[in-house]
């Protein structure tokens, strides 16, 4: 039964890091990447939609995005949502196709994305911290219903406390190279 908790702690852990490496990858870094405009929803025919749903995205040069819409009517649509996202993006149209170039990142705003990153992994840090105590819960309850010993608590309290502070390195390995990537100029 134990065995079968921590399997399911260790697929929980698993998702909170996926979580947090999606967060990340919108997080724009100095190079081009398509992800950068993954969270972008874009007005189509009266519903948001995410923009890699309706055009295609690609990375012709290190600081350059392309946006090709599959429906070349919702152009003024995605070029207004890139405008109005967060990431500070100015793209061009010439009628059929979209350039973003991405401006060279300042200090100020590296400081700002390194920040923002750090919230985002100490979110990830209190999901883990709430799996895990999910799981010292449900270790718990074994006990007090005689399907674990006392030493068998113990025992499986610790392996749930080394899983967590596996997983919380592996969060601040992630920052740290995210980090790296934002400073890297």
């Amino acid at each position: 039964m134990a065995d079968a908790l921590f399997a399911l702690l260790n697929e929980r852990m698993k998702k909170c890091l996926a979580a947090l490496k999606e967060e990340l990858s919108t997080v724009r870094t100095g190079r081009a990447s398509g992800s950068l405009l993954d969270h972008i929803l874009v007005d189509v025919y009266g519903s948001p939609t995410p923009l890699n749903q309706v055009a295609s995205i690609n990375v012709p040069e290190s600081r350059m995005l392309t946006v090709q819409p599959w429906d070349k009517k919702t152009l003024k649509s995605i070029e207004k949502a890139i405008r109005e996202s967060d990431l500070g993006l100015n793209p061009l149209s010439d009628g059929t196709l979209l350039r973003i170039p991405l401006p060279e990142l300042t200090e100020e705003r590296r400081k700002s994305l390194v920040k923002l990153i750090q919230k985002y992994g100490e979110q990830a840090k209190v999901a883990l911290r709430n799996v895990r105590r999910d799981a010292l819960e449900q270790i718990k309850k074994l006990e007090k219903n005689k399907e674990i010993s006392k030493d068998d608590l113990h025992v499986w309290e610790k392996k749930v406390q080394e899983q967590t502070d596996l997983y919380v390195k592996e969060v601040d390995d992630t920052l740290v190279h995210k980090e790296a990537d934002i400073l890297q100029i």
